[in-house]
């Protein structure tokens, strides 16, 4: 679907051979992306009292859901490639710039607390560096220089993939960044708000969720944002469950190193074996606070190190570790 002309209902129409007159060649104007457009109806929202100026905001967010349904196959293509490649040791990197670049360094840093993995395993890579997590750096997102030597000192392989992150699906940070990866041979995935993107275009997959104008016209933290991150959220968990980071709905990777993550891994060690809180306590304390080891101790009936060799050989899937040590 094409938006070629802005029309004053907020979408986008294009009817060939009307309107031409004596014009053989009318002028163009550069596209506007949806998630940039503008709805009229919406252009007094600053006069609505404020339970009806957030209705409008609630019945719009309910729209990002099925939106994001709507690329469900898409997405997981993704995390089967994804996950494929991280079996062979391959990283998972994002790049975008603003809010995009926000979500892929949020999504990254919570993956090591929830899934155990190394921070070097999933990495977001953000249009001004870690500074602009913080504070704009909105000159950034212009410049594929800056992207072509944030990805070349990752130095990808073919192991790897790069997700560019985009509303627009056109910010340049983001587009050079999955054209770099491309050249190095790694997978690159496109994650954008409108069809027919640049950076759709540019990469080998693409999930493209459009969600249309924003209330607040052109701020695309907004739905944008949302489904953005809701696709980050099935991206990162899927492929951790598909590389058994997970033992059913349990973290059993979750590093304990609080008072309120002990308290979880106890809980989930207690979960997945039934065990009383004293022999809980006594595994998780033999395996140094490692909730998959302790569940291996107690099920398999293994002292700690034998939990962690069963679960080495194992590629640390819990199920495979739990078969091979005679149970399940």
């Amino acid at each position: 679907m094409d938006h070629d002309h802005p029309n004053t209902d907020g979408l986008s129409h294009h009817h060939p051979g009307r309107h031409q007159h004596q014009h053989q060649h009318p002028p163009t104007r550069p596209a506007v992306p949806l998630t940039e457009t503008i709805r009229p109806e919406w252009a007094a929202i600053d006069a609505l009292p404020t339970p009806e100026l957030l209705r409008l905001m609630n019945a719009e967010d309910r729209t990002v859901p099925t939106a994001v349904a709507g690329q469900l196959e898409r997405i997981a293509a993704v995390v089967e490639a994804v996950a494929a490649r991280m079996a062979r040791g391959g990283r998972l990197v994002y790049a975008g710039a603003g809010t995009a670049g926000r979500l892929g360094v949020l999504d990254a840093a919570e993956c090591p607390p929830t899934f155990g993995t190394d921070p070097a395993l999933v990495v977001g890579l953000i249009a001004g560096g870690l500074p602009a997590v913080t504070a704009a750096a909105e000159g950034a997102e212009d410049s594929p220089d800056l992207a072509a030597a944030d990805v070349a000192a990752l130095a990808l392989t073919p192991a790897d993939t790069l997700v560019g992150v985009s509303a627009s699906g056109r910010t340049p940070y983001a587009v050079a960044a999955v054209r770099a990866a491309r050249a190095t041979g790694a997978l690159t995935v496109a994650l954008a708000c409108n069809r027919g993107s640049a950076l759709a275009a540019a990469a080998e997959l693409a999930v493209e969720v459009e969600v249309g104008p924003e209330v607040l016209a052109g701020s695309t933290r907004l739905k944008a944002g949302t489904a953005q991150k809701l696709v980050l959220n099935m991206l990162s968990t899927a492929t951790m469950v598909r590389l058994g980071r997970t033992y059913g709905n349990l973290m059993v990777d979750v590093r304990a190193t609080n008072a309120k993550l002990r308290d979880r891994a106890r809980r989930i060690v207690a979960e997945a074996t039934g065990a009383e809180d004293a022999a809980v306590r006594a595994a998780l304390t033999a395996t140094g606070g490692r909730a998959k080891d302790a569940i291996l101790v107690l099920l398999a009936d293994v002292d700690a190190p034998t939990a962690a060799r069963l679960l080495d050989t194992a590629d640390g899937r819990l199920r495979d570790a739990l078969r091979a040590g005679g149970h399940g």
